[in-house]
């Protein structure tokens, strides 16, 4: 599988990436020949079998692997409820790729605008408002986190179809904004009782959710990869290539401790290699159809994408440094 992959990112995405960096959405021809190779399936494996998958596709077209790794988060869910008649409904569409998803996670943690879930005659309400929901318009169905008055975080799968009481709002990015990531709100949005998929204390999800997700850290790995390819044999690519594959092993061996250091180790690599590579491409990279100005802008993406303190503060440790460390 890994073969197909390398040949798809190297074959079809990484030579569209330039135009759909520039596009409104990433094709759906893209999406469609990952599910017909079976990758809508594989990314709901281990993260030691997902995680290289996502740094090749991230190398190939970040927008595109972007998009691909939200169906994980629904295609797992489906796999692993315990609610009556979620696994039959949903996982063999999911893992086929007849019905992609994506998540809105967001709305459950701490903030005015979160999402809440009352329980309401046959089902469940919605409201409130999740951010940062990737793949609008080219994803079927969400996997929705809310929170309900007895603070536990309850999890959904509601139909990603504009109505009088669900709204998207696609905000515009710095990088990967084929993406179409969006703001989603919710006015008292009525699900069937059948639309729940799991539910667990507050507690237990925040402290799941602290560190962020190892398999995130591989997206700015394979921008790091592509970097160091595209820098062919200058003096820099021995010293990055072995950095490359040291952070590799942090990731596919990070626990919930370590995954903040890991995290903030791949994002700070792919920056420097993405700076690298324009220094050595020279002024050509300030163009627009430069694939090294392109990976700057997505490298930069990368050090706050998903981002938890954890990693943040592992980040600042490394960029700023003291006047004795100087």
């Amino acid at each position: 599988m890994m073969n197909t992959a390398a040949r798809i990112a190297d074959e079809v995405l990484f030579p569209a990436a330039g135009a759909v960096d520039r596009a409104e959405r990433v094709p759906v021809s893209q999406l469609d020949l990952l599910a017909r190779e079976g990758f809508y399936e594989a990314v709901g494996g281990l993260v030691e079998q997902v995680g290289p998958l996502v740094a090749t596709f991230a190398g190939g077209c970040l927008a595109t692997a972007f998009v691909w790794l939200q169906h994980r988060g629904p295609l797992r869910a489906a796999g692993s409820s315990d609610e009556p008649g979620v696994r039959e409904k949903w996982q063999a569409s999911l893992a086929r790729g007849d019905l992609r998803g994506g998540i809105a996670h967001s709305g459950a943690r701490p903030g005015a605008s979160g999402l809440k879930a009352y329980e309401s005659a046959g089902g469940w309400r919605l409201a409130g408002e999740a951010a940062w929901v990737t793949g609008w318009d080219l994803i079927d169905v969400l996997h929705v986190a809310a929170v309900g008055d007895d603070g536990w975080v309850r999890f959904y799968f509601v139909d990603a179809v504009e109505s009088d009481t669900l709204r998207a709002t696609v905000v515009p990015l710095s990088a990967a904004n084929a993406s179409r990531t969006a703001t989603v709100s919710f006015a008292d949005h009525f699900l069937a009782s059948d639309r729940l998929v799991a539910a667990e204390p507050y507690a237990d999800w925040a402290a799941r959710e602290a560190s962020g997700w190892a398999l995130n850290g591989f997206l700015a790995l394979g921008v790091a990869e592509r970097c160091v390819r595209l820098l062919g044999d200058a003096p820099a690519v021995p010293r990055l290539s072995a950095e490359v594959a040291a952070c590799r092993t942090a990731l596919l061996t990070a626990d919930a401790t370590s995954t903040p250091a890991a995290r903030a180790t791949a994002s700070e690599l792919a920056m420097r290699c993405a700076t690298v590579l324009a220094v050595q491409t020279g002024s050509r990279s300030v163009l627009l159809d430069s694939a090294a100005q392109r990976l700057v802008r997505e490298a930069a993406f990368l050090l706050v994408f998903g981002s938890r303190p954890g990693i943040r503060d592992e980040l600042l440790g490394r960029i700023v440094r003291s006047p004795r460390a100087a």
